[in-house]
């Protein structure tokens, strides 16, 4: 027998619209789920990049540093210069008549000038202490003719004939009667200006003391060779 409510339905038609509702109450939140789920898939995506350079060409790398020298007198515009980075491929001193006969106290003369080549940046340079040369044939194995010479160095700005006579008023001097085997102190550097925008012009020379210190037997001296090799030790600068 089925039992009626005061509203007039009975207890089973009660029970199924209480179901239905619950199924579409269920149906819609799967309908909201669903429509939520959708939106996120929909979204739109974009990118932004940037180079570091405009046209193909790239827009950031490094200077150029490099110094050249000139071992002629006075090098004229249209002169070659030429690149020796290495000891073992340093440029050759060509130093003035006699240099290779030597008494106690001559001297010989040998210019060199340096400069940046024309796509460098600024930079310093300073004369170091000289080495034995490890490419030059010599036959002072014993090091009596290294140890016996003295050298100096002068520079100047403007080009100016490295000899024995103009010696005395060749510039600034940079390094006066060092032993070669001096470890040199407090040198004073020299300003190159970039892209080859200034010369500094050298006179390096070499003596062989009237009374060389250590040597007590001038004849011990005759007949020797040596061949100091000296290094620039040059550095870039900003301006």
């Amino acid at each position: 027998m089925t039992l009626h409510w005061g509203n007039g339905m009975s207890t089973s038609t009660s029970s199924w619209q209480r179901n239905r509702r619950k199924i579409l109450a269920i149906a819609s939140v799967g309908l909201v789920v669903g429509i939520g789920a959708v939106a996120t898939l929909a979204a739109w995506n974009d990118n932004e990049w940037v180079v570091g350079g405009t046209s193909g060409a790239a827009g950031i790398g490094t200077s150029n540093f490099n110094v050249e020298q000139n071992r002629t007198q006075s090098p004229l515009t249209g002169s070659v210069w030429d690149d020796h980075s290495t000891e073992p491929d340093s440029g050759a001193l060509v130093f003035s008549l006699g240099a290779l006969s030597l008494t106690p106290g001559d001297s010989t003369y040998a210019p060199v000038a340096l400069r940046t080549d024309a796509t460098s940046v600024a930079g310093d340079i300073t004369v170091q202490a000289p080495v034995k040369s490890s490419t030059v044939t010599t036959n002072d194995s014993s090091s009596i003719l290294w140890n016996a010479l003295q050298y100096s160095v002068a520079v100047t700005s403007a080009p100016t004939d490295c000899t024995a006579t103009t010696w005395a008023t060749f510039g600034t001097p940079v390094i006066t009667d060092a032993n070669v085997t001096d470890v040199l102190t407090g040198t004073t550097s020299q300003h190159l200006l970039a892209q080859s925008g200034s010369i500094q012009y050298y006179c390096f020379k070499v003596t062989l003391p009237a009374t060389p210190t250590g040597v007590t037997d001038l004849t011990t001296l005759q007949g020797l060779t040596a061949a100091p090799a000296w290094r620039f030790a040059a550095t870039s600068t900003t301006n």
